[in-house]
């Protein structure tokens, strides 16, 4: 058994300009002591995201302060903005032809928003598994959202693939020992994807990119 991965923010939805606007508005200059670039911490799940601005740079708003803004911003982001990867519905189609396919969502953001977007999408039958950064100990770049995806599909890690939209999530996926499509949507650049694969420069080449992953 393999497993095709879809990372959430920035592959499944185009949530991730509206985050990255917000961080560089709003968020992170009412929370962190110094200027960060956005696109540094691309990928990371919102708890692990604070402790890495805290160490890194300095917060001026305790963690659970810093959830909140987050967690308000998201009903908007998701309920309101993103829309669907365009040609998701015929991926999916393709990908219920294989029988030794299973699909997974594999994402950092919390269970609280993931559950937004299947619902909003009525995505719930949509995949064999969805795992968040809270299934594990350690979210991306650490291995263990991936790692955990394989495990419960009873697939092999080795021939299965990732689609992931940032570094952060690149790394965790080969980590894992994943094959990887990086995914360019129109916020991040080629040079972030460096550790990928293949890089599928949008919803016709990630097509591509799986039919043959597919037939390999």
């Amino acid at each position: 058994m393999r497993v095709l991965a879809f990372d959430m923010d920035g592959v499944l939805v185009d949530s991730e300009r509206y985050w990255l606007e917000l961080e560089r508005e709003s968020i992170f200059p009412s929370t962190v002591a110094t200027d960060v670039d956005p696109e540094e911490v691309t990928g990371m799940n919102v708890n692990d995201l604070y402790h890495h601005l805290s160490a890194e740079y300095g917060t001026t708003v305790d963690e659970a302060a810093f959830v909140e803004r987050y967690d308000r911003a998201a009903v908007t982001v998701y309920d309101e903005q993103v829309t669907l990867l365009e040609g998701l519905d015929g991926l999916l189609a393709r990908l219920e032809e294989a029988p030794d396919v299973r699909v997974a969502l594999v994402s950092s953001s919390p269970v609280r928003w993931i559950d937004r977007v299947l619902d909003r999408f009525d995505l719930r039958g949509a995949f064999d598994a969805v795992v968040s950064a809270e299934h594990v100990e350690r979210g991306k770049p650490d291995p263990d959202v991936y790692a955990r995806a394989a495990s419960v599909l009873d697939a092999d890690p080795a021939a299965s693939l990732a689609v992931e939209d940032s570094a952060n999530g690149l790394r965790a996926a080969a980590a894992a020992g994943y094959e990887t499509v990086g995914y360019l949507n129109g916020t991040n650049e080629v040079a972030a994807l460096s550790a990928a694969d293949r890089v599928a420069e949008g919803p016709v080449d990630l097509e591509r990119a799986v039919e043959a992953w597919l037939d390999a």
